[in-house]
């Protein structure tokens, strides 16, 4: 069975080596690069099965590959985890919004790194094959398609997993921490307040109005629920 591939994208050379060291006593294959450019190649040579890239690179910064593999249908359901030394909140919320699944501020711990890699790795894996449906949504499980109006739609892996608890449960109002636990697969502290940006993503993605939605709904105080029931 082939291990799962990790492309490590950062130009600190030490940053990656410790990184590959912990990745692959966790039993990954890891693959690397020091520049935006050959992150790239490798990105469309190899299709990792998850990106840890660092924002800022040389010449192709982490931005510009972010909004890259997003537009690009071959490369956007790679997760990304984005690795920076900076710690503005607007900062990772833009990043978010951008497309990555998460966001460690350096210095960080590699085990915690290793720990978010399974997650969101385990969080992409064994779907049934199986349709789910409210209204003009639908959601394939097994082709990890998203359809609104016939419409394909195309999420972030970290979007499609929160989509799909919210849709397997639709009228059940998930509290924020069920859905960062259940649909990002982690109880790290913090990734509440990341979770909005997700949301607010999807709407924008899946509703008629983001400003009204129909689908997906707020619950004040609580959480968030899927408006309607799935067939």
């Amino acid at each position: 069975m082939r291990k799962q591939r990790i492309l490590v994208v950062d130009d600190d050379k030490e940053v990656v080596r410790l990184m590959r060291a912990y990745l692959e006593q966790a039993g990954y294959e890891v693959l690397v690069a020091y520049d935006g450019e050959t992150a790239v190649h490798n990105l469309r040579r190899e299709k990792p099965d998850l990106v840890l890239l660092d924002l800022m690179l040389p010449g192709m910064d982490g931005w510009e590959i972010t909004r890259l593999m997003r537009s690009d249908a071959t490369l956007s359901t790679i997760p990304i985890i984005m690795l920076t030394a900076r710690v503005d909140d607007t900062d990772k919320i833009v990043g978010l919004e951008m497309g990555a699944d998460d966001y460690v501020t350096k210095p960080y711990n590699p085990r915690e790194v290793v720990a978010r890699v399974k997650a969101r790795l385990r969080s992409a894996d064994g779907f049934q094959a199986q349709v789910l449906r409210v209204g003009e949504l639908e959601m394939d499980l097994g082709r990890r398609e998203v359809k609104v109006n016939g419409r394909l739609v195309e999420l972030t892996p970290s979007e499609f997993n929160l989509l799909r608890v919210l849709l397997e449960q639709a009228g059940y109002v998930f509290t924020r921490s069920e859905l960062v636990r259940k649909g990002l697969g982690s109880d790290y502290e913090g990734l509440e307040r990341t979770l909005d940006s997700h949301i607010r993503n999807l709407r924008r993605k899946i509703e008629p109005d983001a400003k009204e939605p129909i689908y997906i709904e707020t619950v004040y105080a609580i959480g968030y629920r899927l408006s309607g029931e799935a067939s």
